[in-house]
């Protein structure tokens, strides 16, 4: 079989990684790649949302299966395209992927099928947007409708900064066609969990819980990344609490989505703040989440293979998972600056003697290969990921791999996991 996996990042060398175990796999391509996935596939020089391309190359190398990680060419439609051509790909299509590529569908799809979710109202004019915002208990939490590579969602505390966001997104422009419409939602206090399910469209497969960690600094603080390190499983998620997702969130949105003339397929990741026993729906993803999936399938026993074949074929209810018992734990290495500006191209070390210690992983995002040397290329440089018999045990073993990687301005949080000692 071979396999095509679109995307660069730390999450699509976790697939890569997790798919060339599987007995059924002869050969795996991955447009773009990184320094990383270079040593486990075929790496192709045809971006993530080159979907002409993609197709071409596809049909070239006689592609068996192509699976998608970033959110932009699903929202885009490349599964749509991909099959109009007779190929077979594992994601939702473009009027399903509406679930991430608009907030505001969301928000109205949560209250259209009673979904627990926050408070909110949509706006594309900033005085309105503004005048509402003066009528709200603070922090409000401002939203750009559209795609902005996890960037934009802002935490605002005082009516200031509301007022400034809301002139940032609407009449400044910040993220292009993406803000010309907002959310401006109530700001949900908790513990926040990740919930990650597979559907066939008519069946809904539960994956194991996780937990991602947003803010770029210890203790939470400071600004929104794409993710800054994940747990798997998330103590919060108990297998009640989870059996309390699916009746509330999971089922009724895959339900919802039929109900819509649009069946979800693929995966169906629910962003969730959980309080007094109660989980609310602070987002959906159309894709594997970056860096639970990192930690996830260390987890994960199951031939992925065989997961994507039964989605792709309606067959999954004859699927079940299987999962390592032993909790996981994903550390994002970043470059200085992240998620604000930083500089691409110093030298990493420390790679090779990270990576032979027992039940660790690195996995590469931004990276790339300058002769000899793997360097730097993007904000989200590393994902060192590890497994270990306790939380304790496997926290410590993420970060004596950490320690063992270096370079020039590297930032990561050392708290990652913390929570789950608590």
């Amino acid at each position: 079989m071979k396999i095509l996996v679109v995307g660069g990042g730390g999450r699509e060398h976790a697939l890569v990684w997790k798919l060339k175990q599987s007995k059924r796999v002869d050969e795996i391509f991955c447009a773009p790649g990184n320094a990383g996935i270079a040593n486990l596939a075929m790496c192709v020089d045809i971006g993530a949302g080159d979907i002409p391309e993609l197709i071409e190359f596809a049909k070239v190398k006689r592609i068996d299966l192509t699976v998608v990680g970033p959110e932009a060419p699903l929202v885009a439609g490349i599964v749509d395209a991909f099959k109009r051509d007779g190929l077979r790909i594992f994601g939702p299509s473009k009027e399903a992927a509406v679930l991430e590529g608009s907030k505001a569908f969301t928000k109205e799809f949560c209250k259209k099928y009673n979904i627990p979710s926050s408070e909110f109202e949509i706006f594309t004019d900033a005085e309105k947007a503004k005048e509402y915002a003066k009528t709200k208990k603070l922090p409000l939490v401002v939203k750009a409708d559209g795609l902005a590579a996890g960037k934009g969602v802002i935490i605002c505390r005082t009516l200031k900064e509301v007022n400034g966001t809301i002139d940032d997104i609407i009449t400044n422009n910040r993220f292009g066609v993406a803000g010309s419409k907002i959310v401006i939602e109530e700001f949900l206090t908790g513990e926040e969990a990740s919930f990650i399910a597979i559907s066939d469209g008519n069946h809904v497969l539960p994956m194991a819980g996780s937990q991602d960690h947003k803010p770029a600094y210890d203790d939470d603080k400071g600004p929104n990344t794409g993710g800054m390190g994940a747990i798997s499983p998330a103590k919060i998620l108990t297998p009640e609490m989870a059996g309390k997702v699916m009746e509330k969130i999971i089922l009724p949105t895959a339900r919802g989505m039929v109900t819509e003339g649009m069946p979800f397929v693929g995966v169906l990741y629910a962003g969730l703040m959980i309080k007094d026993d109660e989980p609310k729906v602070l987002e959906y993803n159309v894709r594997f989440g970056d860096p639970e999936t990192q930690a996830l399938l260390m987890r994960l026993k199951t031939d992925l293979v065989d997961v994507f074949d039964a989605t792709t074929n309606g067959l999954l209810n004859q699927v079940s998972l299987s999962w390592d018992p032993r909790p996981a734990v994903c550390v994002v290495m970043a470059a200085g600056g992240y998620p604000g500006t930083y500089e691409k191209g110093k030298a990493i070390s420390g790679l090779e003697e990270a990576a032979k210690m027992d039940d660790v992983a690195v996995f590469h995002a931004g990276t790339k290969c300058k002769g000899d040397q793997v360097v730097t290329n993007g904000g989200r440089v590393l994902g060192v990921t590890a497994l270990g018999d306790d939380y304790q045990g496997v926290i410590d073993r993420a970060y004596e791999a950490v320690n063992k990687i270096s370079w020039d301005g590297i930032h990561f949080r050392r708290d990652i996991g913390n929570k789950a000692l608590g």
